[in-house]
């Protein structure tokens, strides 16, 4: 469906916002916010004392890699103590407890802990080499993980975090806006192929451009919303930045959710045609595939640059279209992002069928 799509109305006076990908802006934007958290490769130990047996890390070395792909978490001895052992675990302020331990070694044997100890290895590159390596990344995996030296007397650890590159996008239910509890939010992400987003994966992505002006819960139970160019439907002229609510009750606060996912296995395609929503699913199935969902959709622009003007229904009832070169008679928005027509009657026989195989 080719001409200027109407973005869906919630509220009568607010509209979604593009997610768009404005470097110009954001360069001068950053100034007003909170400096980048990026997850650095430091000591978490407070004050300058110095390593003794591990290597100073370098500073601001993420380790970045997509969902699928494998990651080595460098830990590097500089001397080894004559009895040790080396602990990692994934630091995760909600938790508490063993099950974050992922793995204990020392210089002869190791065991592995928890939900992410089936996924990990000693790379052992040499005999100083106290790296750990995790297969088949998920989205959850992103975060900071300690390497700690267990010596008895002096022990030490250094911190490295693991950033799974992705996209943030925002997302409501077909019932409207603001009608998802923390638990129903966080089901709502995983149905479209993604996760609650972190504070930091809203921010990195505010800094690329997304600029919404509906709140959605994040994975440490906050609300937050990302605003690029403020303007008095969402939230006043105040200056741009991470607009937030704080910590909200989880169990009866509802909001939309902020979900976020990374690369798929899978490939995205269009079948054209006017399609109701059965027909669309249909489609794709007589292509080998099922209709996309919203996730599949948003990483297939993302990571393949995937750009179509047309609108297509999507697994959960929705009809969006990617578009990654912005032109005139595709929404007429400068810039590129996924858009969207909410959820139209699924008798409705207007578009396309996106599909994912």
């Amino acid at each position: 469906m080719i001409g200027h799509p109407h973005l869906h109305n919630f509220t009568g006076a607010e509209r979604e916002t593009p997610f768009t990908m404005n470097s110009a802006v954001i360069l001068l934007l950053t100034w007003c916010c909170f400096a980048w958290s990026s997850a650095i490769y430091t000591s978490d130990r407070e004050g300058p004392k110095k390593l003794k047996y591990l290597l100073e890390p370098l500073a601001h070395a993420d380790i970045v890699a997509r969902r699928g792909e494998n990651a080595t978490l460098p830990c590097i001895l500089r001397t080894r103590p004559s009895n040790y052992k080396v602990k990692w675990t994934k630091l995760q302020p909600q938790h508490a407890g063993q099950e974050n331990i992922i793995m204990i070694s020392n210089a002869h044997a190791f065991k592995r802990y928890g939900l992410l100890g089936p996924r990990a290895s000693l790379p052992k590159a040499h005999t100083m080499d106290a790296s750990l390596r995790l297969r088949g990344l998920e989205l959850e995996d992103g975060g900071m993980y300690r390497c700690e030296l267990v010596n008895g007397i002096e022990d030490e650890n250094v911190v490295v975090t693991l950033r799974i590159e992705g996209v943030v996008f925002p997302y409501m239910s077909k019932n409207g806006r603001y009608r998802f509890t923390f638990r129903e939010a966080t089901e709502a992400c995983a149905r479209q192929d993604g996760a609650l987003a972190s504070y930091d994966q809203l921010y990195r992505a505010w800094t690329e451009g997304l600029d919404w002006c509906n709140a959605g819960w994040l994975l440490d139970g906050t609300v937050h919303y990302p605003i690029v160019n403020p303007r008095p439907a969402c939230g006043g002229e105040l200056l741009p930045g991470i607009r937030g609510y704080g910590p909200k009750d989880k169990n009866h606060d509802r909001f939309d959710a902020f979900c976020f996912t990374s690369q798929t296995s899978g490939s995205v395609s269009y079948v054209s045609g006017s399609f109701s929503f059965e027909q669309a699913g249909h489609a794709c199935r007589r292509q080998g595939g099922e209709l996309a969902l919203v996730g599949h959709l948003y990483s297939a622009w993302r990571f393949q640059s995937y750009d179509r003007c047309d609108g297509g229904w999507l697994r959960d009832g929705s009809v969006r279209f990617p578009i990654s070169s912005p032109r005139e008679h595709c929404g007429g928005i400068p810039e590129a992002g996924v858009r969207s027509f909410g959820f139209p009657n699924e008798m409705t026989h207007l578009y396309g069928a996106y599909c994912y195989k």
